[in-house]
């Protein structure tokens, strides 16, 4: 059966000779020195997050000490527990907001970009072309300059300390429609044509034949979308004021003190239970945002 399978996967244009051919010792060099430098970039990269979570299982006297250690000695798992169980820190329901704005944030933003997406890539009507950059535009705008604006806007709709402060500003995103406009282009029309003919209006075609067709970019926009809500320190600090309202990364602020006196294990523990989710959620779906980048430069 395993032949069978490798006899699928040849290439039927290659001559015979070519397809049993063995491969050379410079092959395998060739190979080496391209994954060399491959290992060797992801375990610098990799340093500062072992040195993180092995640090967060030192004594707070140990957790800033040189040279420094990557790899984990006392497995102070005590840290981990204080951090969950402080008395001045509700951590857990500040981890609950941050999953219910991240998660609001995700889904609105999916729903509204496809949406805008597909009629800048399909739909025909004046001003489209001109629209579409003006949104463009906007990406080259700092968030810093819209702080202020936007601040006074929650202001007078009395939306400060509200999670409403959150979800607003973020329910859409001019780079996600840019993203999944360049997947709906990249879609053969004679799609959309074929559904017309059938009957099919436009909110069938999108939501049961374009919207199935665009998963790769719609993973990676909702990935990158929670990972930017999740890590957002600047706006729950602007708008937030009551402890029962914060988000996560307001408790690793809670966490360092007065003058930055907290525990030092403690705090580095605190990071690593803020980065472990956000870690995995992007382990799990890193393939996802390569074919979603893939797909979207193929047609422009």
């Amino acid at each position: 059966m395993a032949s069978l399978q490798n006899v699928n996967r040849l290439d039927l244009n290659k001559k015979p000779e070519d397809i049993f051919k063995r491969r050379s010792a410079w092959d395998y060099i060739g190979n080496a020195l391209l994954w060399i430098p491959l290992v060797v970039m992801a375990l610098v990269e990799f340093l500062p997050v072992s040195w993180l979570f092995s640090n967060s299982l030192r004594a707070p006297t140990q957790a800033y000490k040189l040279p420094p250690s990557f790899l984990p000695t006392d497995f102070q798992w005590i840290n981990y527990y204080n951090v969950i169980h402080s008395p001045n820190i509700k951590f857990l329901l500040f981890f609950v907001n941050s999953l219910k704005i991240g998660g609001i944030v995700t889904l609105v933003t999916i729903i509204t970009c496809s949406m805008a997406a597909f009629a800048f890539a399909r739909l025909r009507f004046p001003g489209r072309t001109t629209l579409f950059f003006m949104f463009l535009a906007t990406m080259m705008v700092p968030g810093t300059v819209i702080l202020i604006p936007t601040f006074i806007i929650m202001r007078v709709l009395g939306l400060l300390d509200t999670h409403w402060a959150l979800i607003l500003p973020g329910l859409t995103s001019a780079f996600g429609i840019f993203m999944l406009r360049q997947q709906f282009m990249s879609i053969p029309e004679a799609l959309m044509d074929a559904a017309k003919i059938d009957g099919a209006g436009y909110f069938r075609i999108f939501f049961q034949i374009m919207f199935p067709l665009v998963g790769p970019g719609l993973s990676a926009l909702g990935i990158l979308t929670f990972l930017g809500s999740w890590n957002n320190l600047l706006m729950p600090l602007l708008y937030l004021r009551s402890n029962d309202k914060f988000t996560f990364p307001l408790a690793i602020v809670a966490l360092q003190g007065y003058m930055g006196t907290g525990n030092r294990s403690e705090v580095l523990a605190g990071i690593a239970i803020s980065v472990a989710p956000v870690l995995l959620f992007f382990l799990l779906g890193q393939r996802f945002i390569i074919q979603g980048f893939t797909v979207s430069g193929l047609k422009g």
